[in-house]
């Protein structure tokens, strides 16, 4: 028997199936429209995406947490997606990770407080007093840190928040130093840094 014809032709049989096995380019994924299945994430669309050309021009991406209890993160989507301009933001994250999609993202909930903060405590300020807004940034709401608000976000969020952010960095072209904790643009309670975990870690983590 020759030994090389046979291994080279498991070899070959072997190549589709290793192909199939290989996750679809989360890039490729972020450029799509509808309800697409994103690998490691519990999506639940309220609003589907639509044509990428037609969507906001968004240009940062503002991280929150609520001090909503758990379950929260269901709640404040369904009120979004019912007013999808009222106070709150286009994506929340509940506390065992599911990611709720809520407006659609040619529209512009309201969240922030105009990037009041100017003092430099966590960044320089100078390039976001006043023009990371609320307007021009995606908001993500981690719900769950009820009743204790220094209660930093669940295993379950940390693994969908670093999925997340690379697929909303990728459908709107966000730069890696454009993801915002919301404490870093606004005078926050005073009580802990609302999103700057989040935000860090998304920084960390890089490309």
């Amino acid at each position: 028997m020759n030994f090389r014809l046979v291994a080279a032709a498991l070899f070959a049989v072997s190549l589709p199936a290793c192909a199939s096995a290989q996750s679809p380019d989360l890039a490729a994924i972020a450029r799509s429209s509808g309800t697409p299945d994103i690998p490691g994430l519990k999506m639940v669309w309220l609003a589907p995406w639509g044509d990428l050309a037609k969507a906001h021009p968004w240009r940062n991406i503002i991280v929150h947490q609520t001090e909503g209890p758990v379950g929260s993160a269901r709640g404040g989507a369904l009120a979004q997606s019912k007013n999808p301009t009222r106070r709150g933001v286009m994506v929340w994250v509940e506390t065992d990770g599911t990611v709720y999609w809520a407006v659609g993202e040619h529209l512009v909930p309201t969240h922030g407080d105009g990037a009041n903060r100017n003092d430099n405590k966590y960044i320089d300020n100078g390039p976001t007093y006043r023009q990371v807004i609320g307007s021009n940034s995606v908001g993500v709401e981690f719900a769950g840190n009820y009743p204790d608000v220094t209660r930093g976000p669940t295993d379950a969020q940390v693994a969908a928040w670093r999925i997340l952010v690379k697929v909303l960095r990728a459908r709107y072209g966000i730069p890696l130093d454009r993801v915002y904790a919301h404490n870093w643009i606004d005078f926050k309670d005073a009580r802990y840094c609302e999103g700057c975990a989040l935000a860090k870690m998304a920084r960390e983590w890089g490309e």
